[in-house]
């Protein structure tokens, strides 16, 4: 077994849980570099469960990126970036998984990538060309996928389709009227955010039969999604020696299935108001290119946009509530008044 100086230190002043379990992968890896290796550098990455750990192995540096995943969303992101990425022949535009290790309880599991480096879409000025890439890479997956045997298997746990919006609405409502139960110790304040939040909630419910029914017929083909399309979560290399820029997407554990809409709104939101339809006319142009796919006009489009815009943000309060009665605090609570604050900011995609 690889030597590793400065291992035992390894996110310790974070407590992160699963530690050896960590530590044992790591070392599995760097022994594949050379036989002596050091820690040099640890960075968090936008979330406390995601790392880039630095190393120096026999003089020579490597740089890998460390994790942390509920079991359920590990399995997804396993599946997406070793067997269906590749099923389609787009692997190459998926991370490397250098190795895995779960938690001896089973409540977590540590994935262990080779670095790609920081090329997102989030970082620097906007580049048309390196946008351009991006929904390219986005339209090749959603054209492969269509229709694909595959589909039911990455379904389970991840349907994103028309029965998505009433299904988070439903859940948050009940988890949400959980934390009123006559024992809960609530706060006027606090009481007075869940009304509000379930008012809400049942105006949704009654618009659940109409707004499954328009995504069903207009919102584009049924097929595989990455389900988080931030664009912190597409990189978009340099140019390379034949000029081509490589695109990596990462942070698959939200993929599922359902129709393109869903990915779409949730890329456009991410860019400035007055760059959203550019952008959406490059998909079109792909999409039309690619497959004769057409989209609906604006109107429509923006419907369509704003159920998936709700479904995401009914899903969240799920969580949210889940954690709120799991272990009630003023910031489990504030968590709920900012899903509130995002309802309230929810503006017409386009």
């Amino acid at each position: 077994m690889i030597t590793v100086d400065g291992l035992d230190g390894l996110l310790a002043t974070a407590r992160q849980p699963a530690l050896p379990e960590l530590c044992g992968l790591l070392q599995q890896v760097l022994a594949s570099y050379g036989s002596a290796a050091r820690l040099v550098q640890e960075q968090k990455l936008r979330r406390s469960r995601v790392r880039r750990l630095q190393f120096e192995v026999d003089g020579q540096p490597h740089s890998l990126i460390a994790k942390r995943f509920w079991p359920s969303r590990g399995l997804r992101e396993r599946a997406a970036l070793t067997r269906w990425m590749p099923a389609v022949g787009l692997g190459a535009h998926v991370p490397r998984l250098l190795g895995t290790a779960a938690e001896n309880t089973g409540r977590l599991t540590w994935h262990v990538y080779e670095d790609a480096g920081d090329w997102t879409l989030d970082r620097g000025p906007f580049d048309p060309d390196r946008v351009r890439e991006a929904v390219e890479l986005i339209v090749q997956i959603h054209v492969r996928f269509a229709g694909h045997r595959l589909l039911g298997e990455i379904r389970t746990g991840g349907d994103r389709g028309a029965g998505f919006f009433g299904a988070c609405v439903r859940d948050a409502a009940n988890a949400l009227r959980s934390l009123r139960a006559p024992a809960a110790d609530l706060s006027a304040e606090n009481l007075a955010l869940l009304e509000r939040l379930l008012s809400r909630l049942r105006a949704l419910e009654l618009e659940q039969s109409a707004r499954a029914a328009e995504l069903v017929e207009h919102g584009g083909v049924e097929t595989f999604l990455h389900g988080d399309l931030w664009l912190g979560n597409v990189m978009v290399m340099p140019p390379n020696g034949s000029g081509d820029r490589p695109v990596v997407m990462i942070d698959w554990d939200h993929a599922g299935v359902g129709p393109v809409v869903y990915d779409l709104s949730t890329l456009l939101v991410r860019f400035k108001p007055d760059r959203r339809r550019w952008v959406l006319d490059l998909y079109r142009d792909a999409a039309r290119r690619e497959a004769g796919w057409e989209l609906p006009d604006a109107d429509r489009l923006n419907r369509l946009f704003e159920t998936c815009e709700y479904a995401r943000l009914a899903n969240a309060l799920i969580w949210a509530a889940i954690a709120a009665a799991d272990s009630p605090s003023a910031g489990a609570f504030e968590e709920l008044a900012e899903i509130e604050r995002w309802f309230e900011k929810l503006q017409p995609v386009l």
